[in-house]
């Protein structure tokens, strides 16, 4: 489904699903996916919702208008409601539109402008956002990027803690990294959850202990004091059923829990090498 999404556009689903499990909600909403653009695309919000602390205003007004639950697991199947699986609808059109070939963030944004009447669009309406002005920005060749924040943030030790130890491959050690709510996708697509992880992480993660794999942080995309989101490039991660994939891209995202950071998510990616050097 999600194919023609870049990463950022992907990490913004999997906040999304973050948000819906945080708040107890059975079903992905439009508000979820839009307090996972605030969280994925600082950028973008500057740009057409401004400064001052937008997210904790917007995430105020959606605690006020919906029920909180008890936390739900993120490893808990959790599907889209009508509404939110229209903005996705929505937001492939408008790239199509714009003759974009793929799904960014911006045009997510669009999506949630389409669907009237969701609390998504009530908030983005209230604040005076409207789809003409996003919409001509994007094609006068707006592309949304998200620097990295040096010094805002502390989670690069857990990162470096995490990629160095993977070196000797101590699963007793390593998986207290991750979060209870962690969520795993492999190489194939197959999600796992923290227990899963645990029981399987030296099948997982065995590809990147091996004493010719080099591990390189490809871009530090968000770096908070609470979230830290980062792209490692691993050179060599051959694992057994993949023997011409020898390039990996591992994105992670790490939050502050109390006083420690702890992995939520992880994505591996295959990258395959140029022709010239098969």
């Amino acid at each position: 489904m999600f194919e023609r999404y870049t990463e950022s556009a992907r990490r913004l689903i999997f906040f999304a699903r973050f948000e819906a499990s945080r708040y107890g909600s059975p079903s992905i909403e439009t508000e979820h996916l839009l307090l996972g653009l605030l969280r994925e695309d600082r950028p973008l919000v500057t740009m057409f919702l401004g400064q001052g602390h937008i997210e904790e205003k917007i995430r105020a007004e959606v605690e006020r208008q919906i029920t909180q639950r008890q936390r739900i697991s993120t490893s808990v199947e959790m599907p889209m409601t009508t509404d939110c699986q229209t903005v996705l609808k929505l937001a492939a059109e408008e790239a199509g539109r714009l003759g974009h070939r793929h799904i960014e963030t911006a045009h997510v944004l669009l999506g949630m402008l389409g669907v009237q009447g969701s609390l998504a669009f009530r908030l983005l309406q209230a604040r005076g956002l409207k789809a003409a002005a996003v919409r001509e920005k994007i094609a006068k060749g707006f592309r949304p990027t998200i620097p990295a924040i040096p010094g805002r943030g502390d989670g690069s030790p857990t990162l470096e803690n995490f990629l160095s130890g993977l070196r000797s491959l101590n699963s007793e050690e390593l998986i207290e990294l991750f979060s209870l709510n962690a969520q795993f996708t492999d190489a194939s697509g197959r999600c796992w959850n923290r227990e899963e992880i645990s029981e399987g992480f030296e099948t997982l993660f065995a590809g990147y202990a091996k004493k010719n794999v080099a591990a390189v942080v490809e871009a530090t995309l968000v770096d908070r004091d609470d979230l830290l989101v980062a792209s490692v490039l691993w050179k060599n991660a051959i694992l057994a059923s993949e023997q011409r994939v020898w390039v990996h891209r591992m994105s992670i995202i790490l939050i502050r829990e109390n006083a420690d950071w702890r992995i939520l998510l992880m994505h591996i990616t295959p990258v395959q090498p140029p022709q010239a050097s098969e």
